[in-house]
């Protein structure tokens, strides 16, 4: 599958696995910039209850690579989300 490429000044988010079967996408498109510190504020805004049933458990990748959220939101200006950017909400998997 193949996502879009995003609006001028917009983001890609890409959700996974919980992350999808909650806010029933699978992508989405969020305008740029946005600080990293206020992506999960963000979210739980759209989706209330998506911080505490997906976010709090889940891993963050930014352009492929991962990234913590808190460490992301420390030094002056922290860690920013840009136009063109991917992000991805990767809930934890399990296998048997």
């Amino acid at each position: 599958m193949t996502t879009p490429q995003a609006p001028a000044n917009h983001f890609t988010l890409l959700y996974f696995a919980s992350a999808t079967s909650f806010t029933r996408k699978q992508h989405e498109f969020l305008p740029a910039p946005l600080p990293l510190a206020q992506l999960y504020g963000l979210l739980e805004q759209k989706y209330p209850g998506f911080q505490a049933k997906v976010l709090e458990s889940s891993a963050l990748t930014m352009n492929l690579e991962y990234v913590d959220v808190e460490e992301g939101a420390k030094g002056q200006q922290g860690v920013v989300i840009q136009a063109g950017d991917e992000v991805a909400v990767i809930p934890p998997v399990s296998s048997g």
